[in-house]
């Protein structure tokens, strides 16, 4: 039996944007750059219904990620 990964698990494990992320939770996000080569955003955003937030602003960020995990203090780090 394969199991889903789980949002709720304090992994530091990076789930796809396919696992919904928990609202309300600060997180660390990985996008592909101009070159496709997947990077994580040096700042946490957060979910804004369908959108993705600057947690520290509150600005709508303009992205596509491809992963995701929870941020915390060694963020970040990189793929």
């Amino acid at each position: 039996m394969m199991l889903s990964p789980s949002p709720d698990s304090d992994s530091a494990e990076w789930l796809p944007v396919s696992v919904l992320p928990p609202a309300g939770e600060d997180l660390e996000l990985c996008v592909l750059d101009y070159d496709e080569i997947v990077v994580s955003l040096p700042y946490p955003c957060h979910t804004s219904g369908s959108h993705f937030v600057d947690a520290s602003n509150k600005k709508h960020v303009d992205i596509q990620p491809t992963h995701w995990r929870k941020w915390s203090d060694r963020c970040p780090k990189g793929v």
